[in-house]
């Protein structure tokens, strides 16, 4: 299935780093009654990612929450591990940004959005996106379709139709 706008996301789990370990994040809880932004993007440490797209949620961050968005979610096809240290090292965790792990890749697929680019080393990847979310129903979508940008699933771009 590849998500659309008007359709609702499925219920899925990530996994985050606690302050005591492995902590289970259920997607619904997060959307529940809220106005929620999500991004997907390949994954922590690679070039785009921490140059562009999740910078570009940083700096809007407060932009979004002045437009009463409750929560920022970053998903990434990564371990919950490198996820917390990429969130700690970009500043994403301190700016609010929360970054889920779907470590194996269900609610990537599950929403249409896994992509492979073996030459690369890129194994059950997620495609660059981003969305705005209201009570579970996709109200915007935005789907990057040229690799290594990150214009139109930008925070600003986001912003910009919020």
């Amino acid at each position: 299935m590849n998500i659309s706008v008007g359709d609702t996301l499925p219920d899925a789990q990530f996994i985050v780093m606690g302050d005591t370990g492995p902590e289970t994040v259920r997607l619904r809880d997060r959307l529940a009654g809220r106005r929620v932004v999500i991004f997907g993007l390949p994954g922590a440490f690679t070039p785009t990612c921490s140059s562009g797209h999740l910078p570009s949620f940083i700096r809007t961050a407060e932009a979004f929450r002045a437009k009463d968005v409750s929560d920022i979610l970053c998903v990434s096809v990564n371990d919950p591990h490198v996820m917390r240290v990429w969130g700690e090292q970009t500043g994403a965790a301190e700016a609010g940004v929360t970054l889920l792990a779907d470590a194996e890749c269900q609610f990537t697929e599950s929403i249409g959005m896994r992509f492979d680019a073996p030459p690369v080393g890129l194994i059950a990847r997620s495609k660059r996106y981003a969305m705005l979310v209201e009570d579970g129903v996709v109200q915007v979508l935005n789907l990057e379709v040229t690799r290594g940008t990150c214009e139109i699933s930008g925070g600003e771009a986001l912003l910009a139709q919020t």
